[in-house]
Parts: structure tokens; sequence; C-alpha cells
């Protein structure tokens, strides 16, 4: 295996289990691929761990800090770690949450690793050239995990690597779609055509939040995508939901997912969500909950201000459209923007709108997408439910 050597005094972080190894720590190195495993030493001879190398500002992302083989046996072991967490969550085939994430990146020590599972499919998602190297001792490893009883084990990593890899195709089986449950609900996965997985996970949680929440109420889902909140909605007793999105595509997802259960009353609007806002503003239409879920404004530091001038705005309209003594359920996926600026930036909405307001819950994603106690930059949504007087 390829050797990494760090400067004096770099090895620290490593040492406090930060899986990140920067450009700048490192002081020689073999002639290595990116993707390649590779391990770390420090300055002293000292081996830190095992990692794969990278191709930006993170030379070497650390999947171990041993020596370790990365065969079909290490594969084995790290992925039915994965599983037995996800079994004590409560997850799996029979029982109310049969979709739900298996691998998490950092958050279960595999950076750059994506697994989620929809019934008996499993569907991958490499970020890192090393860990799409080793996706066939991945599926390997996925099919002998028998609790899971795979059928369809799916690549879905072209767009995640931005084209630099094969085209998307199946590993095991050739299903495309499944009807998965989540807290008992129904929804429609396509691991094949729908957007990252086929469905946005993350939100579980917050979803059944609102559900106890909506008896008797009005519901505006903005960004519905395949309309989970939507659904979680009228499940728990909403009079009416609005699912809108700019896309026609995930509009017909929200319907046809309200339709499964036959849950009604439901209506949708194709448009950009703050153009939907404005109409409903014209009309003097306020709801009893608001739900702000928007993609990532923000994906590097560069874009941060731009990102927190667009989530004051879309807030500001937002709670405009909550009637008083309503709920605002809103959102942010951009990493860059953390908590504090989150909050602050929701506050900056407040003052904008010229409504009172408290925050009720602070919200992220769900506990199968864990965060490595030594790697915070893995929480990536923020959310708050404020109410809106």
């Amino acid at each position: 295996m390829k050797k990494a050597v760090l400067k004096p005094g770099k090895e620290v972080s490593l040492l406090r289990k930060h899986p990140w190894v920067f450009t700048g720590a490192i002081q020689e190195i073999d002639e290595v691929y990116i993707g390649d495993w590779v391990q770390v030493f420090d300055h002293k001879g000292r081996l830190l761990g095992t990692g794969q190398v990278g191709d930006g500002s993170i030379a070497i992302r650390m999947v171990a800090f041993e020596a370790i083989e990365p065969n079909t046996a290490f594969w084995q072991t790290k992925l039915a770690n994965c599983l037995a967490l996800r079994k004590l969550l409560g997850f799996g085939l029979k029982t109310p949450t049969t979709a739900y994430r298996l691998v998490h990146g950092e958050g279960d020590n595999l950076p750059g690793l994506i697994i989620d599972i929809y019934n008996d499919c499993a569907v991958i998602q490499a970020h890192s050239l090393g860990m799409y190297n080793s996706i066939n001792h991945i599926a390997e490893a996925l099919e002998n995990l028998k609790d899971l009883k795979l059928k369809t084990i799916y690549n879905k990593s072209f767009a995640a690597m931005h084209g630099a890899v094969d085209p998307d195709g199946f590993l095991l089986g050739d299903t495309a779609e499944t009807i998965a449950k989540e807290n008992n609900l129904l929804f429609t996965v396509n691991w094949v055509t729908g957007q990252k997985t086929g469905f946005f996970l993350d939100q579980r949680d917050n979803r059944d939040l609102l559900r106890q929440f909506a008896k008797d109420k009005s519901v505006l889902n903005t960004f519905c995508y395949t309309g989970g909140f939507s659904v979680a909605a009228l499940a728990g007793g909403a009079t009416k939901v609005i699912s809108a999105d700019i896309s026609q595509t995930a509009i017909d997802l929200a319907n046809n997912n309200a339709s499964l259960m036959k849950l009604q009353p439901h209506q949708s609007h194709e448009g950009l969500v703050v153009d939907v806002m404005k109409h409903l503003g014209d009309v003097e239409q306020q709801f009893d909950i608001v739900v702000l879920d928007p993609p990532a404004f923000a994906k590097s530091l560069s874009k941060k201000h731009k990102a927190v001038m667009g989530y004051k705005r879309l807030n500001a309209m937002g709670m405009k459209r909550v009637s008083p003594g309503g709920l605002l359920f809103t959102f942010s996926c951009s990493q860059v923007v953390d908590d504090v600026l989150f909050a602050n930036t929701v506050t900056a909405a407040g003052i904008e709108a010229g409504r009172n307001c408290r925050i009720l819950y602070r919200l992220g994603q769900g506990a199968d997408h864990p965060v490595n106690l030594y790697h915070p930059e893995g929480h990536y949504l923020k959310g708050l439910v404020i109410q809106v007087e």
C-alpha cells in the first residue's frame, strides 16, 4: 500500500479522529493516483491510519485509524456494523419504516459513501473515486448481509461524481421502482429517475413531527419534491394541503404519493415557489402550517452571502403566508450555513415580515444520518419550527 507522511504537528487532528487530511498537512507521499488507498504516518514514522486519496483540498479521507486490508471481508464487517445500528433504530423489511440510510459517509466512518435501502433494494452512491473503485467489493458485501434480503443493488454515482465515472447501472437485479414505507406511510421510490437516490430520507422525523400538528389544519408545502411533508400532513388529518414545486415531475410524484393512501384533499402548483407565494399573497391566502424545505442555496463558501440573502427573502415570504398563531417549518441543507447563521437569518426574516415569532423546535437530520462526534461538519440539515403570531 502507498504511504504518506505528515508534517510535524499535523497529526493532531488525526489523533482526535477527524477523518480529513488536507494537502498542506502532507510532508511527502508516494506517487499516487486519485482513489488509491494509502497508509498515513506522522513525521516520526508512527502509523496513524488508512485512507483514500482525494482530488481537492482534502488530500486523503481516512477510512480507519489503523492498518487495514480493504477486501470484501473488511467491507462485510463495516456494513454489518452499519446494519446493526439501523436495526437498533427500528428500520427493516418488516418494520413501519422500510426506507432508510444504511451508510452515511463520515457518520459511519466511510467518507465518500452513501447507501440507501428501499425495501429489498440498495442504492449505492459514491462521492469519491476511492469508494467508486471499491463498489464491487461493497456490492458483494451487501449481498452477503442476509438480513437485508436484497434483490436489487443499483449504482447511482454518475451525477455525484460529476460524470467522471461509468453511467449508473444495476449491480444486482433490474427493478427500478418500489413502494416503500416511512412510519407506515407509503411512497413510490424510483432510484433510476429520481433525485439523489430516489427519496429524501433525512426529513423522516421532521415529517412525523408535522403530522402530529396537522389535524384540522391547512398546510402549504413548498419545494415539495415527492410530497413527503404533504403526505404526512394529510395522514395527520389536515383539511387542506397545497404542494408547490418548480418541477412538474415532482408535482406528479407528490400527487401520486397522496393518492397511494387515498389521502385528500390535496392540491398542487407547478412554478417558482416565490411566484406561488406571491400569488397566494395576492388572494390573501394564509395557512396554519407552511413548510420551507429548499435545496441547498450554497454548496461553497463563495456562495454563502448570496445563500443567506435567499434564505432571508424566502423565510420572510413564508412568514407572511402563516396565519396568526400558525407554524413555520423552515430548513436549510447548505453545509456552509451553520445553525447560528441560519437562526440569525430567520430572525432577520421575521423582522422584515413584521411578525412576532418564537422557536418551538430545533430540528436536524434523522438518526440514520449520524454525525461522527469527531466530524461536526457532518451535521448539515438545520431546521426550526417557529410559531408566527
